[in-house]
């Protein structure tokens, strides 16, 4: 609607506007997607083993059942006979470039085609973007590395689901973000069960006019009583050593999608999910830049821009800045698609307190990101000491600071969620060689700390990183996913029950569950290797320079898919890791009732009872089947739900009873209370 307000056009018609010369219409998510194995041939739409690996060699393409209608519009228009040219303003990105090349293929368009490429949906940015459109040949490569992206991953996903739920006989679902995501999940959680703390004692001595020193740790607390008794006696230590540096701590950089979230994460509790929602809608609202970046710095053409913006928004949010650094937020060569997140001109001229708390509350962190980026250093003297007591020796830090810079802008934005940090003490001032005086000695017992539970947080940045060892130190890209998908990867995790949210003290954090764990048990390492999936994502990058062929990358696709495919066995004892979850006896046959994701499977494959989780008689009463309903209609073939609904909303109590088809399928009823 944004292009329709710019270009002047007003005539809502089904599915466009048109007018002032311009029809303008919109994609709903992917329009066209790949087609099902089943459109490669009727054997495959049963899974078994014998018929991999499925590896398309024309790929066919379907349009969506649920977006039919919309698709039907856009043909209808790109064929139109006033129709001469056709202007692509999807999201400047990978997956945008994709979802109007597939639509414009399918609907077999042959028309010239346009680029706009934007980073900021406000008025001016829009008509500046019209004003200078890009030949579609321009992004050619971006759309090849997003064709080779989608089919690669169709091809890991359908062949390696396919294989390991025929070897484990149970649906098992491998992606080749998800499951690298999955296994730095598992592992995390192994370090932890696997880590013995050992206890550690320290004596800490207090000076007259404040600060503390340290001695080493003892592993025995004998050895550290002795030194504490012997430090008791004494009123003065030596100064051995004291060294004065003053130091800067730069302002932090500018946000992409990714550090935002985890920031988000770690200071609102956000998902990553919910941070790109919030983002996606302030970017909708103008009131930010394209959220979907991995780059955190700016053009050059941006710098004298940078200080009017950050003026008038810290004037809006009551912040005193004395300048403005723009160049330490330059970087051209740190620019592909997108510059970093900020926010735009129009924050100055909106009503903060009118958006939704949310978007509050991301706003607030992209504007003092901004604010603090362009600040100046945080500076600070930094004393270290070391003396000696009892032939001991103690290391002391003290910290004056000396200029607040860009922390003061951070606390005056943020004060109220960073909380308060203990900061080091001022220590005496004293002279190398010159005596110290002890106001008192203890001991202090510490013991080691096992790695922390992942959060969305710290799980988000493990993705950025992952494989960052074994990449070129120049490598530009050295994690799995991109900024923009992998909020969604930890959510489909959450959703296909891989991994669950828990609260542990003020923050949730992100625990593999017994169904993870088992299935990076039985996972080749080659799959469940963050390794592979960076070095996907740094050739899908040299594609979109031009710098690799399509082909060359989706043949060594094919040739690993092969060789996992002719050379994977069925892992030893996996069928005790592997096992469902019995939950009790097949009404029909009397074989075991096990849980599986969808529902309560009988475990007789020539049975065909089954007690769907989306089971629709439950839905029409306003019930769920869970494990405790499936439970008890299995062991006694009824059970007494309270607070049914009928269609007209009413309320009322029954039974439901449990009984099967003359094919074994389930079959339910329902008894009233009151002969109802």
């Amino acid at each position: 609607m944004s292009y329709a307000k710019v270009l002047g056009v007003q005539g809502r018609q089904d599915g466009y506007l048109e007018g002032n010369g311009y029809l303008v219409s919109w994609c709903v998510g992917h329009l066209v997607e790949l087609a099902p194995p089943s459109a490669y041939g009727e054997q495959y739409v049963k899974w078994n083993i014998d018929d991999l690996p499925i590896l398309p060699q024309k790929w066919q393409y379907l349009v969506s059942a649920s977006t039919k209608k919309q698709f039907a519009v856009l043909k209808k228009l790109m064929h139109r006979a006033d129709v001469e040219t056709v202007v692509n303003s999807c999201d400047a990105g990978r997956e945008g470039e994709l979802i109007f090349r597939l639509v414009y293929e399918q609907t077999k368009c042959k028309k010239p085609v346009s680029r706009l490429w934007l980073s900021s949906m406000e008025d001016n940015a829009i008509r500046e973007g019209f004003a200078n459109l890009r030949p579609s040949t321009e992004y050619d490569a971006l759309y090849q590395a997003a064709l080779c992206r989608e089919r690669a991953d169709w091809e890991v996903g359908i062949n390696c689901s396919r294989l390991f739920s025929c070897l484990y006989g149970r649906p098992l679902a491998v992606g080749r973000v998800m499951t690298p995501t999955l296994a730095m999940a598992v592992q995390r959680e192994a370090a932890i069960s696997a880590f013995t703390p050992e206890k550690f004692y320290t004596v800490l001595l207090a000076f007259v006019g404040g600060g503390t020193a340290s001695s080493k740790r003892f592993s025995q607390k004998a050895d550290a009583e002795r030194l504490l008794t012997r430090c008791r006696k004494e009123v003065q230590t030596t100064v051995q050593k004291v060294e004065r540096k003053e130091k800067a701590e730069k302002p932090p950089q500018l946000y992409d999608l990714t550090t935002l979230q985890r920031d988000a994460n770690r200071l609102l509790g956000f998902t990553a999910q919910q941070t790109l929602n919030y983002a996606q809608s302030l970017y909708e609202k103008k009131l930010i830049t394209y959220p979907r970046t991995d780059s955190r710095f700016l053009t050059e053409d941006m710098a004298a821009s940078l200080p009017g913006l950050a003026a008038a928004i810290a004037d809006t949010f009551g912040v005193e800045t004395s300048t403005t650094n723009a160049r330490q937020v330059v970087d051209n060569s740190k620019v592909t698609d997108h510059h970093a997140l900020l926010p735009t001109a129009s924050v100055a001229r909106t009503d903060f307190s009118a958006l939704p708390s949310g978007e509050q509350s991301v706003l607030r962190l992209i504007v003092a990101r901004l604010l603090c980026a362009v600040g100046e250093p945080h500076r600070y003297a930094e004393t270290s000491m070391t003396t000696i007591c009892a032939g001991e020796e103690f290391s002391a830090k003290g910290k004056v600071v000396l200029d607040e810079g860009w922390k003061g802008i951070e606390r005056k934005m943020l004060g109220d969620l960073l909380g308060k940090k203990k900061e080091s003490a001022a220590l005496p001032d004293v002279q190398e060689q010159n005596e110290c005086s002890i106001v008192g000695a203890e001991l202090k017992e510490g013991q080691t700390t096992p790695p922390k539970h992942y959060t969305e947080d710290t799980l988000l940045r493990s993705m950025e990183t992952a494989s960052a060892d074994s990449m070129p130190e120049d490598a530009e890209r050295q994690g799995i996913g991109t900024p923009a998908t992998r909020a969604a990867t930890i959510e489909k995790l959450v959703a296909k029950g891989f991994l669950e949210r828990k609260s542990d003290k003020k923050t949730k954090v992100l625990l593999p569950t017994d169904k993870g764990k088992a299935l990076i048990t039985v996972m080749p390492e080659q799959i469940q290797s963050a390794d592979m999936t960076a070095d996907w994502e740094a050739k899908l990058l040299r594609i979109e320079r031009g710098e690799m062929k399509p082909n060359e990358f989706m043949t060594e696709i094919n040739t690993m898919i092969t060789a996992l495919v002719e050379n994977t066995e069925a892992a030893k004892g996996a069928d005790v890791l592997m096992k469902n979850k019995m939950i009790g006896v097949c009404p029909n046959c009397g074989a075991n009732v096990v849980e599986r994701e969808k529902g309560y499977f009988c475990e007789n494959r020539e049975c065909r009872f089954v007690l769907w989780k989306d089971n629709a008689f439950f839905k029409r009463l306003g019930k769920r089947m869970d494990t405790h309903v499936a439970d008890k209609l299995l062991r006694d073939g009824r059970i007494r739900l309270k607070d049914c609904k009928s269609a007209k909303g009413k309320v009322y109590n029954a039974t439901v009873l449990l009984s099967t088809e003359a094919d074994g399928r389930s079959k339910f009823s329902l008894e009233f209370e009151g002969g109802r």
